[in-house]
């Protein structure tokens, strides 16, 4: 029987330590080389299927982010953190509809 994939997030303490209570497989971070780090990690472990990512963690380790997006799997899924959004999320699926069908469908011009 194949085990169902792991889990995980990444981001400040505060804003992923509820995450844990569900069985979340949690990695509180505090600046920016970690977050590199843990998404290097999580990159080579193929028993993750989905990473959640405050947009903070992302934003501040963009080139570590652009680098994981380039694989399959698992999935990196952007989320608000307990101090807001920053819209990196949204952006994310209007630039992958926009890809997938042609154009901003979402949005359109106006909306930005």
């Amino acid at each position: 029987m194949m085990s169902m994939p792991k889990i995980a997030v990444i981001g400040d303490r505060d804003s992923i330590l509820g995450f844990k209570a569900v069985g979340v497989t949690t990695f509180p971070v505090t600046g920016p080389e970690q977050a590199k780090a843990v998404l290097r990690t999580i990159a080579g472990d193929e028993t993750y299927g989905v990473v959640f990512i405050t947009e903070q963690a992302a934003a501040a380790a963009q080139e570590a982010v652009d680098e994981f997006q380039q694989q399959t799997t698992p999935i990196l899924v952007p989320i608000p953190s307990s101090q807001g959004s920053l819209g990196l999320g949204m952006e994310r699926i209007r630039r992958n509809v926009e890809k997938a069908v042609g154009a901003d469908i979402l949005f359109g011009k106006e909306g930005r």
